[in-house]
């Protein structure tokens, strides 16, 4: 899966963030502009090509304030975000790769 068709997506306002997206951010104190920029600056560390609705993978990205977040998002042409959360240290090697 190639980032840019997400990227792109983005830019032009074709993103939808599912409800349960919401309830994370609201809980983790993250908003949108956040999220759009970790997928901006980020990179694909996984992808899901049989996940239940459509394509998706899991997107890192840096914010400008420095916050580390993983981004679970559909493919294009109206990219889903589908969840998003700060990756936890112990169970990341360098927030890119699952430790065994």
């Amino acid at each position: 899966m190639d980032i840019r068709p997400i990227r792109k997506a983005i830019r032009q306002g074709q993103v939808f963030f599912t409800d349960h997206a919401v309830r994370q951010m609201a809980k983790r104190r993250m908003d949108d502009v956040e999220v759009c920029e970790a997928i901006l600056l980020g990179e694909i560390i996984e992808e899901y090509p049989e996940d239940k609705y459509s394509p998706s993978c899991l997107v890192y990205g840096q914010t400008s304030k420095g916050r580390h977040l993983h981004v679970v998002c559909s493919s294009p042409p109206r990219v889903r975000i589908i969840t998003v959360y700060e990756p936890e240290p112990r169970e990341w090697i360098d927030y890119r790769r699952r430790k065994s």
